[in-house]
């Protein structure tokens, strides 16, 4: 979401704020402050001001915009959204009160032991429930202290011998592949309700066409019009300087 920008506005203004012009970049960020109110409502309640998180949210906008790659063809926000989480997941990790809890520490250690010994029982992986069920403690609990404890490992660490990869090339690829799946979401987001509809039980219900047709009284000839020029519009939108075939 680029506030009032167009796709080429908001591109005009990321390549000059990357030139150096301060009033682009000032622009550029007044343009995307909402989209930095939306992802810091994701970490409320973690123990860290608004106030805070907006700042970090802030910072993250702004090596968003200067790390942009236009030629990436997709829209900005769908790469700023990573950036912006990024920021304020390594300051609740590296500085923030998780890190401090020496409960959540104490739960995670106790939770590796139980794990190991559900794996012997059960000859498979423990479910998060059955973990926390074997330390009589809430699931939820568990789950905040399992990601406090969880080790950051170096970017720059093989994977393995054999691969001869690193951890950032996983997580380079991972990162694509959540720039897409935000696209995707944004798109569908603000397509029209019914086309939202369709959408929804075609590809998220994995209905048929004819049981989607029913659903919303079309006929399945209108279903697979509608839906392809649904698709050919979130495909436009994603890319949006690709040409039709």
């Amino acid at each position: 979401m680029a506030g009032v920008l167009s796709h080429e506005e908001a591109m005009a203004l990321i390549r000059q704020a990357q030139a150096g012009d301060a009033q682009a970049l000032e622009r550029m960020v007044g343009a995307n402050l909402a989209l930095v109110r939306s992802v810091c409502g994701r970490f409320a309640g973690r123990g860290c001001e608004m106030e805070e998180l907006y700042q970090l949210g802030a910072l993250g906008l702004v090596k968003a915009i200067r790390n942009f790659r236009v030629e990436l063809n997709v829209r900005f926000s769908t790469y700023a959204v990573p950036m912006i989480m990024g920021e304020i997941r390594r300051f609740l990790r590296d500085d923030g009160p998780l890190s401090v809890s020496r409960r959540l520490k104490e739960t995670a250690a106790r939770a590796a032991r139980a794990a190991e010994t559900l794996r012997q029982l059960l000859l498979r992986e423990p479910t998060l429930l059955e973990i926390a069920q074997a330390l009589r403690c809430d699931e939820h609990e568990l789950a905040m202290a399992l990601e406090s404890a969880s080790a950051v490992a170096s970017l720059d660490a093989p994977l393995s011998d054999a691969d001869g990869g690193t951890l950032g090339d996983v997580v380079g690829e991972e990162q694509a592949d959540a720039i897409d799946r935000m696209a995707l979401r944004e798109e569908i987001d603000q397509l029209p309700e019914r086309d939202k509809k369709l959408i929804m039980l075609r590809y998220f219900r994995d209905w048929t066409q004819a049981q989607t047709a029913r659903a919303l009284g079309m006929t399945q000839v209108q279903v697979s019009r509608q839906e392809a020029r649904i698709l050919r519009r979130i495909r436009e939108a994603m890319a949006p300087d690709a040409k039709e075939a």
